[in-house]
C-alpha cells in the first residue's frame, strides 16, 4: 500500500556532509511521524532522529548538533542532513513512516530499504 524509497547515501570523508532523502508513495492519507534509524555492522538498529506531523523533532545524543531532520509534506518526503560526519556514523540508514492509509484510515508502519553511509578517509 505504501512504499518508502531512500537515496543520498555514499562515501564521505570525516568532517564531510551528506543529505539523505526518503520519499513515500501509495495510498497515503497522512504521515503521522517520520523516523531515521541506522544499523552499523554487528550492532542493533538505533533511532537517530524523529519528526512528528506537528514538526516536533528529537535526536539521539550522538547526533545532536550535527544532524537535522526535516520534511516536505507536499512531496511526502523526509530528509536527514548530516554534517561533521564521523567514522562512527558509518551504517545503513533506514527511514520509517507511521502512516494513515487512505479510505480505510488504518494506521500502519513502513520501512525503507536502507541506504549505506560510509565515513572514511
Amino acid at each position: 500500500q505504501v512504499q518508502l524509497v531512500e537515496s543520498g547515501g555514499g562515501l564521505v570523508q570525516p568532517g564531510g556532509s551528506l543529505r539523505l532523502s526518503c520519499v513515500a508513495s501509495g495510498r497515503i492519507s497522512r504521515i503521522n511521524e517520520w523516523d531515521w534509524y541506522r544499523q552499523a555492522p554487528g550492532k542493533q538498529r538505533e533511532l537517530v532522529a524523529t519528526i512528528t506531523s506537528g514538526g516536533v523533532t528529537n535526536y539521539a545524543d550522538s547526533v545532536k548538533g550535527r544532524f537535522a531532520i526535516s520534511e516536505d509534506n507536499a512531496k511526502n518526503t523526509v530528509y536527514l542532513s548530516m554534517n561533521s560526519l564521523k567514522p562512527d556514523d558509518t551504517a545503513v540508514y533506514y527511514c520509517y513512516a507511521d502512516v494513515n492509509i487512505q479510505v480505510t484510515y488504518l494506521r500502519r508502519a513502513y520501512w525503507g530499504q536502507g541506504t549505506q553511509v560510509t565515513v572514511s578517509s
